[in-house]
């Protein structure tokens, strides 16, 4: 067999406009999309998340067919091929094309994989910019250089300038660049209140397939699909952001930070969070349709600037920075680990099995839902795994595996910045705190076998006592650190005897982990 050009699709580059299409030719290329095991069990992945992948891939899928593309679709079972490499070799050496054409993979080890493919089978390999994204790798390249400080903040601004997003000639609206003060309410005793609905998906043949199919490769994998609702086609995914935009983004901004746990048997996992991200990581959404909807619903409807500058600032700042940041310290960034920690992940990461309640609600609901909102991730997971000295690597899988949006060029740094392990690079401090602020901004401490404002003895709340413990194991270090110095003076005003007893709770937790 041969062919023309062989156009490689990924699990997460299901948009139509994909520039491996580009200029293709039904008489003379072909596509092909695998599903490869070893992508569910490199990491130990959520069912949940397998199923996403899978079912947007099939349906991706069968829109090609329906436009006559010529496809080879490797399914689970169908095919030998434990890895995408294998089955790519295979199916390159088969079908004998004169040219590979994909667009920017998503992960670092997939494109050196396929690089050093084309290489060995000597045929040219084209991989085309992903215009998928608002700031291309080589501009975000040109942003870093010459020694800039690599801040978000710094980031956002000339973005929003270079798109005149919520911008008023050079100004921004409102007078201000960002409402971050604004936006980190907690709900209070009275907790949050007429929480919209959340949006559902039907779940069709092809969704229902795929779940059988979970069920009997990957049984054994952590997680439920009871909960599953989330959007597999482009058609879904414009429902979930119809429904934002109409439901909850004038509410998101103020509570966006607010964790809650409720007790009438109904949970509300979503609140008034867009569930978005998946949609987007899969390439379902563009980010520029997503801003733009935001955007005019703030000016015709008059929505809360807070709100609307809250959610842009999640797609067009931190998604954006995020991406540039993976593409331009990788590989470094998958080693760094400047505090050496290799302590390993705590069992109940994986069941939600722990007396700490803040924990417990958080892990359960990943387990349930593969969701948590981005401070459930960043403050109580990912602080902990911090403060608990994991090994980087072993959180990372952790989040790679757990989360139905989850791919490697988001996950990754933004555990490098949960976890520290940029050492600075573009974090100015660690993420940390202690329970107070877990209390402050939620109601998981009233229902905690712990108690937050406790650093010692039975009683005392593992993350309070190891943040303290984490201050003074560093105080050198984060005392010449502006944005921690007064944190660290707090570690002065303790006596020896108090620093003695921290230490030593701290030490009897850190050999427990599995067991608080």
């Amino acid at each position: 067999m041969h062919c023309r050009n062989l156009a490689i699709i990924l699990g997460d580059q299901l948009n139509a406009d994909n520039p491996a299409l580009e200029d293709f030719d039904q008489q003379q290329d072909h596509l092909l999309m695998v599903e490869a095991p070893a992508e569910a069990t490199q990491v130990w992945s959520h069912k949940a998340r397998i199923a996403l992948f899978l079912s947007a891939m099939r349906h991706y899928a069968d829109t090609l067919i329906k436009k006559n593309y010529p496809l080879t679709y490797l399914r689970l079972g169908e095919h030998a091929h434990e890895t995408l490499k294998a089955a790519w070799e295979y199916e390159i050496k088969r079908l004998n094309p004169e040219k590979i054409i994909i667009c920017e993979p998503g992960e670092y080890s997939l494109e050196q994989d396929l690089q050093a493919l084309a290489k060995t089978l000597n045929i040219p390999l084209a991989i085309k910019d992903d215009q998928h994204f608002m700031c291309s790798r080589a501009d975000f390249k040109r942003w870093a250089a010459g020694g800039k400080t690599l801040r978000m903040e710094f980031f956002y601004r000339e973005m929003r300038k270079k798109y005149q997003v919520l911008m008023h000639e050079d100004k921004p609206a409102g007078g201000d660049w960002n409402y971050d003060a604004e936006n980190r309410q907690s709900f209070g005793i009275s907790g949050p209140a007429n929480i919209p609905n959340t949006p559902k998906v039907e779940t069709d043949l092809i969704t229902k397939r795929v779940f059988a199919d979970i069920e009997k490769y990957f049984p054994e994998h952590p997680g439920s699909l009871e909960h599953f609702i989330w959007p597999v086609t482009r058609e879904a995914a414009l429902d979930f952001l119809q429904d934002f935009i109409q439901y909850r983004l004038a509410d998101f901004g103020a509570h966006q930070d607010a964790m809650w746990q409720t007790h009438n048997g109904k949970d509300s996992p979503y609140l008034w969070h867009s569930l978005l991200s998946s949609s987007l990581n899969l390439k379902l959404l563009n980010p520029r349709e997503v801003i733009d909807a935001a955007v005019k619903a703030y000016q015709a409807h008059h929505l809360p600037l807070q709100s609307v500058e809250g959610f842009i600032r999640q797609i067009l700042g931190w998604r954006e920075f995020m991406h540039g940041l993976y593409w331009l310290d990788m590989p470094r960034m998958a080693e760094q680990n400047p505090f050496k920690h290799h302590r390993d992940l705590p069992a109940w990461y994986w069941t939600g099995q722990t007396n700490m309640n803040c924990q417990r609600q958080c892990v359960s609901q990943t387990m349930q839902h593969g969701y948590a909102h981005h401070i459930q991730r960043l403050m109580v997971t990912g602080m902990f795994g911090l403060l608990t000295e994991v090994d980087p690597r072993q959180v990372e899988a952790w989040y790679l595996a757990a989360y139905i949006d989850a791919v490697e060029w988001v996950e990754l740094p933004n555990v490098s910045m949960a976890m520290y392990s940029n050492n600075g690079r573009f974090t100015s401090k660690p993420y940390i705190a202690s329970g107070a602020y877990i209390k402050r901004m939620s109601n998981y401490c009233t229902h905690c076998t712990y108690k937050p404002e406790v650093k010692t003895g039975p009683s005392a709340c593992p993350v309070t006592t190891l943040y303290w413990h984490f201050m003074i194991k560093h105080h050198e270090v984060f005392s010449r650190n502006p944005r921690m110095a007064l944190m660290a003076k707090h570690v002065d005003k303790l006596d020896e005897d108090a620093i003695e007893a921290i230490q030593h709770t701290a030490k009897q937790m850190l050999k427990n982990l599995d067991h608080l």
